[in-house]
């Protein structure tokens, strides 16, 4: 088990793999890693059975054999560091835009998570290479395109191995992107020369989708929170009833995730002076669905959340290569192919796209006259003379056409190669690629039902609160107090709206949001 040493930002890798803290610490906190004695141990005793293989007279798949539809090719011993060397080399054939430094740094760390497993056959001395170069902060280039997540994530982590030879480029602790050796030179690490399957062993993973993943649900995580502020103070902004988001109607349906968007809903609107005058200036019996059933999408899309994590976790216990070093033999397997992971990166696409239409129609409500209950027409201050926020909500408008554009489904797609020996791929790489697109148009979403409520709720004050004068509760306040001190600024007359929305987008990506909310109503789930 990997063990986090918060304090000083280090994580100790053993043979049983590591946690979604560890992967955020190293790749987005910069932790210093490290490899346990029983690692080091468990990676000396497998390297052993491969020396074994490799000194024997039988041909083993990626210890003297080629690779993939190539495989039928005994190699000789003469040939096989260069056979090693060649592979990193040939498959580092990624095109396109970097990715970003953080997945990166995920894909590296939990490839060395497999490798300090004891299942790889890959020498200590590499390892303790792959863990240095972690410290030191020298992060490869690796392009956009190239994986089809199967057989792991090839391209991506071959860009990765060929740093280790000194080749390639890197981008340095100063954000400058150089040729890999000198960068290397510079922090004293020596480039490895590869031996029997090790070259394999660095590439044969899911690590790249996985890293994605971990960080797409700490995200998410926090955007489901926030989406039950802004979800509660368009209620509130609407003059709508908190009466169904009571427990005892929740337990009706028993969704885990649908009980907790309830509770944060009610949390934020208790004391509220604005809720339950749906009966007064403009009677309803009810409010509508992107108000009355908001519990019921961010819930369903919380246990989306919770299932993508038990699968994140089930990964990170795994020792995924092909072949693998068990009891003491090398075995081919299948464990690289990505499916489950790409599934649930499909499916967080999907459920991240519906939360954006939810509460797009939500922003969309507090913006019409003839919905809204008394606020003036696009939270306007002359209405006609001033635009509002009319065209805020176009671009709220066009960032959920993109996402439900994300939602369809990378994993069901698979095209062929390696002459039809890797015949079913599981595009789990795409998926996750584009599941980092919807995340951040998600987070840009809920920043402009923010930015909308909060404008409606200073409104309120301005207009009354219906029968009771009432105002916005304790929670509220909280909310836009805060998000007035970060630049998300209030009702008036129009404006260069631009800096607003960045404003309130920063403030959501960065927790605000939960924490003002939280100081008015303790924690939320």
């Amino acid at each position: 088990m990997a063990m986090h040493d918060r304090g000083g930002a280090r994580v100790v890798l053993g043979t049983s793999g590591t946690s979604f803290d560890d992967v955020i610490a190293v790749a987005r906190g910069g932790a210093r890693v490290e490899l346990s004695p029983s690692a080091l141990d468990a990676m000396a005793a497998a390297r052993r059975v491969i020396d074994d293989l490799a000194a024997g007279p039988e041909p083993v798949y990626g210890v003297s054999t080629g690779f993939g539809a190539l495989a039928v090719r005994h190699i000789t011993p003469d040939l096989r560091a260069r056979l090693q060397r060649n592979i990193v080399r040939s498959h580092a054939a990624g095109l396109g835009p970097p990715v970003e430094r953080e997945v990166v740094r995920a894909l590296m760390f939990l490839r060395l998570k497999t490798v300090a497993s004891g299942h790889t056959g890959v020498r200590p001395e590499v390892a303790r290479a792959m863990a240095d170069l972690l410290n030191a902060g020298i992060t490869p280039v690796v392009h956009e395109h190239g994986s089809l997540g199967c057989s792991g994530d090839l391209a991506p982590l071959a860009h990765c191995a060929l740093a280790l030879l000194g080749e390639g480029e890197a981008e340095g602790p100063d954000g400058t992107v150089r040729p890999t050796l000198p960068l290397l030179a510079e922090h004293g690490i020596a480039p490895v020369e590869l031996r029997e399957k090790e070259g394999l062993a660095l590439l044969n993973g899911t690590d790249g989708m996985l890293g994605m993943l971990i960080m797409a649900c700490a995200d998410l995580g926090r955007l489901f929170t926030s989406a039950d502020i802004t979800a509660a103070l368009t209620l509130e902004a609407l003059l709508g009833t908190e009466r169904v988001l009571a427990p005892d109607l929740h337990a009706l349906r028993p969704h885990p995730g649908q009980a907790a968007s309830a509770s944060n809903m009610r949390k934020i609107l208790a004391g509220s002076g604005l809720t339950g005058h749906h009966q007064d200036d403009a009677p309803r019996v009810q409010d509508a669905y992107s108000v009355r059933c908001a519990p019921q999408v961010a819930g369903a899309g919380r246990d989306t959340l919770a299932h993508a994590r038990t699968v994140g976790e089930r990964e990170l216990a795994a020792a995924v290569d092909n072949p693998v070093v068990i009891d003491g033999r090398v075995e081919s397997n299948g464990n690289f192919h990505g499916a489950p992971l790409g599934y649930v990166l499909d499916f967080l696409a999907i459920a991240a796209a519906d939360l954006a239409s939810i509460t797009e129609r939500r922003t969309d409500r507090l913006l019409d006259r003839n919905r809204s209950h008394g606020l003036p027409p696009f939270l306007a201050q002359d209405a006609g003379v001033d635009s509002g926020l009319m065209i805020a909500q176009y671009t709220q408008a066009a960032l959920v056409g993109e996402l439900k554009r994300l939602a369809a489904p990378a994993s069901a797609d698979s095209i062929p190669s390696s002459a039809m020996q890797e015949d079913h791929v599981s595009m789990g790489w795409s998926a996750a690629r584009k599941l980092r697109t919807a995340v951040e148009g998600l987070t840009r979403v809920v920043a402009i039902e923010l930015f909308a409520a909060t404008r409606a709720l200073d409104l309120r004050d301005g207009l009354g609160a219906g029968a009771s004068g009432a105002g916005a509760g304790p929670a509220a306040r909280a909310v836009v107090a805060a998000a007035r001190a970060a630049g998300v600024r209030g009702a008036g007359e129009d404006r260069f709206l631009a800096p607003d929305l960045a404003a309130a987008e920063a403030f959501v990506r960065s927790g605000a949001l939960v924490t003002a909310a939280e100081s008015a109503t303790g924690p939320l789930i």
